[in-house]
Order: structure tokens, then C-alpha cells, then sequence
């Protein structure tokens, strides 16, 4: 009687080529791909999305489609913490506060927070990451509304707008102390060179603006595409006649101008802010203005919001100021609302979303192509880390991508994240995925290194196939060995399905979609039908079936792939056909 392997997982915690020979007999083939598991509600329901800012209503109706959605609005972070434990997603604007007091109120169950909008200081990024929860937003819905109030502010400061609006209407009729300065020719430096940056540059160019930007992440060549100098800060702030902030609330921008940067301005320069509140010192500001350093500033954010009615910066008259409406047009909000609507939706559904903010950043069109090798990825750690028998742990992970395209030419982050989700998830009770993936494995002590094979051939194919090799263990399944020791699995992408082609050093070929039994057998005629029928008597569906060996008459190791999972009567029933030398039920 063969070994019977039924699997404990609580107790776990640059290859030779070697040829084999492989027969392939196709059971059933199906095409159904899902990028990583979906999230539902409790019970199997709908998943509920909480929504406690006011969200444009045609977010609101993609949402119900989907899920149960709670539009509970103005609620305290002790009501927030008390709803989250029964919410799978939560969607805010810039008001709420969404802390590590919140996620850790979720109890795991929190999988997405979706920031409608750009801007995401308002989340703690790193506790999002910790407990396992993706945090999107929406960055190109508002670009353009945000970019135009931008310039009406730097216009209406510029003529003195809004003054001459409140002086006429109190009856006066003061023309001489409304004049105002001309645009063109004027130097604009635009802090932060992103969407809404660049899109602010080119309308300022319009004007006849000379534009310089800072940006230390943006490319050069992007700005002299737009007709823009890329300059120090030194030079932005020194040289400017207006400054334009667009720039995120880091630890790093946190009051950017301050006494010191406004002494290096050129006296009488004018500041618009309709990025964060919080780059700018208030105080020094306001000091600035009174001394004549600044002498306009145009602001539709601030550091604490609403600011106080009595707040000297709003009630200053050189000060044009707007209560956060960067993004308030109908256009955008009903873009906005459908943007972040979408990937929240498509978060809970598995798929990933493209304007994630704490998760491997890839092109879509890149995500496109790498979809199904993402599967095979996560399905080749979740196999090979349940071949791991033995309380010495699993702690050296080394991941093989073979291709035909240059290393420059294939981005790898997004999978290895899912080989690690693959290998840890399943011997751990802490939710895993792409988000925190690294985190966990590094508090695990899980060490996870990456080469690649360069291929000779088209680069059609962004890869050829991964392997998986798992060091310094004990397996459960033998022939999973390589020649040095490793539990060895190897996996390509056929026609869109992820399949398993090596056990050690067999080959095979099963696709990787339900679960896997893997035998080691005697080569001898009879064996699939003997192991088929027994599964089909049990009711058990086979999807694939193969069989690699190393030479005939020899040993081979056959690969079934099972849509339910067999009852141990049935593996045992396997185990006891006298070829089979050992055999392994693998979970996918």
C-alpha cells in the first residue's frame, strides 16, 4: 500500500534542466479565470460598502448593483469603528479619517478602502497594508476640474476677483484700489509635476505664462513635451512670480513654505494652493502677506477644515479663498463617483485595480497581459508550500521567471507578491494579498528571492514559465524533489489556462483550477483508467489528467486535477492500488 498523504498545514510554518517524457490525456478544459480570490458579504451574500461622504449618485447605483450599500453620512470614529466590523468596504472623500483604530475595528473583514478622489492623506497607508486591506482612489475623474479651478483662482487673484465682487456689492465703487497685474510673460512655478500639475501647466501656457516646475520624480522629458522647464526648488521658489502647489500631504511637503522658503521668494510673488493645506505654514503666511514677501495668495484647502469663522488667513484682504471645491463640478463629481465605484467593486471581485496605492503599481495594459500568469503565480506557491512536511519551516523561497524579453522589459513585482500570497496564506490565519503580502512575509522570516532565465525566441509571451522552489524543507510528496534537495514546481500558461508542467523532475501537464492529486507509480499500462474509474464511482469530477516519466517501464508521477475534493475513502482507495508508490490530495 502506497503512503497516504492527507495534509496538516498547521505544522508548517538556477536549476538543471532535466528531460522527461510526458503523456497528456485531456479529461475536460475549461477557461474560467479569476485574478485573485473574491471577497463577499457575510454568509455568502452581497458584500456590504459602507459610504460615509457624500458620493455622486451614479457611484451609488454601480455600487448597489454589486453589493449592500450603507450611505451613512457625518458619522463619529467611534460609529465608523463600531459599523466597519460588518462592512467589506468602505468609500470616503477627504473628511473621514480612516486610522489604524479603524481597520483594527474591522477584525479583518475590511478589504478595500476606496478614496474618492486623489489625494490619500487622510488613510493610514501602513495599517491598511498591515491588515491585509487595499487602498484605491480615483486620480483622473477630478484632473481636469481641479486643474481649471487652479487657474480661475490664479486669474480671479490676479484681477482681484472676488474683492471687487464683495466691494460693488457693499455699494462702493472703487476702481483704482482693484487694479490688478497681467498674466502674460509672468513666470509660474507649478510644485508637483502630476496630473493635476501638468494639465495647470498647459493651461498656464495658454495665457502666455512662462512655466518652470519642481517635481524630483518627474521626467524631463515629459515637461519639455509640454513646453515646461524642470528646475530646483531653489530656482521655482526664487525666480517665480506665481507659485501653483499641487503637491501631496507628506512628511516630506508638510509645511514646505514656511518663514524660510518665503524670505527666498521674490518679494510680491503669488501663492495658489488648491492641492493640501497642509504644505503651507498658515502663520508664516499670514506673516508673509503682512510683510509684503507674498502678496496674494489664492487658497481652496487648509489645514484644519472648515477653518475657524474668525480664521485671520480666510478674513485677510489679499486672500481669495474657496471651501475645497478643487474637485466640485457636476462633471467630475458623477466621474469621480463612477471611477472609485469601479474599483471597489473590482477589488471585492478579485480583480486588481489599477489605481491601487498600497499594492505592486502596474500599467493596466501590463496587468492585461500578466492576468493569467498572476493565477499561475499564486496557484505554484499555494501548491508547493503544501508539499511541505516537517517542523523546521519554510524559510528560503527562490522564484524563476523564464522569457525571451529583456529584464527591463518585464515587471515581476506584482508577481512575486502572488507567489507569496500563494505560499503563506494557506499556512497562516491572517488574511493575505497582494497588499501585504512582503509585510507578513518578513515578519514570518520567509526570505524570497527572484531570478530570471533569458530565454532565446519570440517575446510574444511575456513568460515562458514560472518555477517555484521551496529550500531547507522536508516534503511530503518525494519525487517533488529536485537533484538538490528543493521541492521543485514549475507551471506555464496554455491558452490562457495556468497548468502545471514539473513535479521535481517529472513533467507534466494538468491545469491548475480546482484542486490536484499527485501520484508516483510504477509505469506499467492501466493506471489512469484504474484511478479515474475509482474517482468517478466516487462521484468526483476530473478535469485533466496526465502522466510524466523520466523513462518507460520506470517511474512516473501522474497528475489529476478533481473539481471536488475526494473523501479519504477515496484517496485511500487510490493509495491502495499496489503500482502507486505515494500520493498527495493538493488544495487549489
Amino acid at each position: 500500500m502506497a503512503t497516504t498523504t492527507l495534509l496538516n498545514l498547521s505544522s508548517i510554518f538556477s536549476s538543471r534542466l532535466v528531460t522527461t517524457h510526458s503523456s497528456v490525456f485531456p479529461i475536460r478544459q475549461r477557461r474560467r479565470i479569476i485574478l485573485v480570490t473574491s471577497c463577499a458579504g457575510g454568509g455568502g451574500g452581497k458584500p456590504t460598502i459602507l459610504v460615509t461622504e457624500k458620493l455622486g449618485q451614479a457611484g451609488i447605483d454601480l455600487l448597489k448593483k454589486y453589493a449592500n450599500v450603507d450611505c451613512s453620512y457625518d458619522l463619529s470614529l467611534e460609529e465608523i469603528c463600531t459599523k466597519i466590523s460588518l462592512c467589506d468596504a468602505l468609500i470616503v472623500r477627504s473628511g473621514t479619517k480612516v486610522g489604524r483604530d479603524v481597520f483594527e475595528s474591522s477584525r479583518g473583514r475590511l478589504k478595500v478602502v476606496g478614496r474618492a478622489g486623489v489625494g490619500i492623506d487622510n488613510v493610514d497607508l501602513a495599517a491598511a497594508t498591515e491588515y491585509g486591506c487595499l487602498v484605491v482612489n480615483a486620480p483622473t475623474a477630478n484632473t481636469v476640474a481641479a486643474a481649471e479651478h487652479g487657474i480661475a483662482l490664479l486669474t480671479a487673484m490676479a484681477r482681484n476677483v472676488a474683492q471687487a465682487d464683495a466691494s460693488i456689492k457693499a455699494g462702493k465703487w472703487t476702481r483704482n484700489k482693484y487694479i490688478g497685474v497681467s498674466l502674460v510673460g509672468k513666470t509660474l512655478a507649478v510644485l508637483g509635476f502630476g496630473k493635476v500639475g501638468s494639465e495647470v501647466a498647459r493651461r498656464a501656457r495658454g495665457l502666455g505664462m512662462h512655466v518652470i516646475t519642481h517635481d524630483p520624480y518627474a521626467p524631463a522629458d515629459r515637461a519639455r513635451a509640454i513646453g515646461v522647464e524642470l528646475v530646483s526648488f531653489e530656482v521655482a521658489i526664487s525666480t517665480a512670480d506665481f507659485i501653483s502647489l499641487h503637491l501631496p500631504l507628506t512628511a516630506a511637503t508638510s509645511k514646505l513654505l514656511n518663514d524660510e522658503t518665503f524670505a527666498r521668494m521674490k518679494k510680491g510673488v503669488r501663492i495658489v494652493n488648491v492641492a493640501r493645506g497642509g504644505v503651507i505654514d498658515e502663520e508664516a503666511l499670514l506673516r508673509a502677506l503682512d510683510s509684503g514677501i507674498v502678496a496674494q495668495a489664492a487658497l481652496d484647502v487648509f489645514t484644519v477644515e472648515p477653518p475657524v469663522q474668525d480664521n485671520k488667513l480666510v478674513l485677510h484682504e489679499s486672500v481669495t479663498a474657496t471651501p475645497h471645491l478643487g474637485a466640485s463640478t457636476l462633471e467630475a463629481q458623477e466621474g469621480v463617483a463612477i471611477e472609485v465605484a469601479e474599483a471597489v467593486i473590482g477589488a471585492l471581485r478579485g480583480e486588481l485595480a489599477a489605481t491601487a496605492v498600497n499594492a505592486p503599481m502596474v500599467p493596466l495594459e501590463v496587468l492585461r497581459e500578466l492576468k493569467p500568469y498572476v493565477v499561475l503565480a499564486e496557484k505554484l506557491g499555494r501548491l508547493a508550500v503544501q508539499l511541505v512536511t516537517g517542523g523546521s519551516g519554510v524559510n528560503a523561497v527562490k522564484v524563476t521567471y523564464a522569457s525571451s524579453r529583456a529584464p527591463d522589459d518585464l515587471d515581476t513585482r506584482l508577481l512575486r507578491a502572488m507567489v507569496i500570497k500563494g505560499i503563506i496564506e494557506p499556512i497562516s490565519s491572517v488574511f493575505i494579498n497582494l497588499v501585504n503580502s512582503d509585510y507578513v512575509a518578513k515578519q514570518r522570516g520567509v526570505k524570497i528571492s527572484e531570478e530570471r532565465m533569458v530565454l532565446d525566441g519570440s517575446p510574444e509571451n511575456p513568460i515562458e514559465y514560472i518555477t517555484v522552489r521551496i529550500a531547507n524543507v522536508e516534503s511530503r510528496f518525494a519525487s517533488a524533489l529536485s537533484e538538490s534537495g528543493e521541492i521543485k514546481v514549475e507551471g506555464r500558461v496554455k491558452q490562457g489556462i495556468p497548468s502545471l508542467t514539473k513535479v521535481g523532475l517529472f513533467g507534466v501537464d494538468v491545469s491548475l483550477e480546482g484542486s490536484v492529486i499527485l501520484c508516483r507509480q510504477v509505469d506499467q499500462p492501466g493506471m489512469i483508467g484504474k484511478v479515474a474509474g475509482i474517482l468517478g464511482d466516487e462521484n468526483v469530477n476530473v478535469s485533466f489528467m496526465s502522466v510524466g516519466r523520466i523513462a518507460p517501464g520506470k517511474q512516473a508521477v501522474m497528475a489529476i486535477g478533481v473539481d471536488e475534493q475526494p473523501s479519504k475513502e477515496t484517496l485511500k482507495k487510490i493509495g491502495d492500488i499496489s503500482a502507486i508508490e505515494e500520493f498527495v490530495f493538493l488544495k487549489l
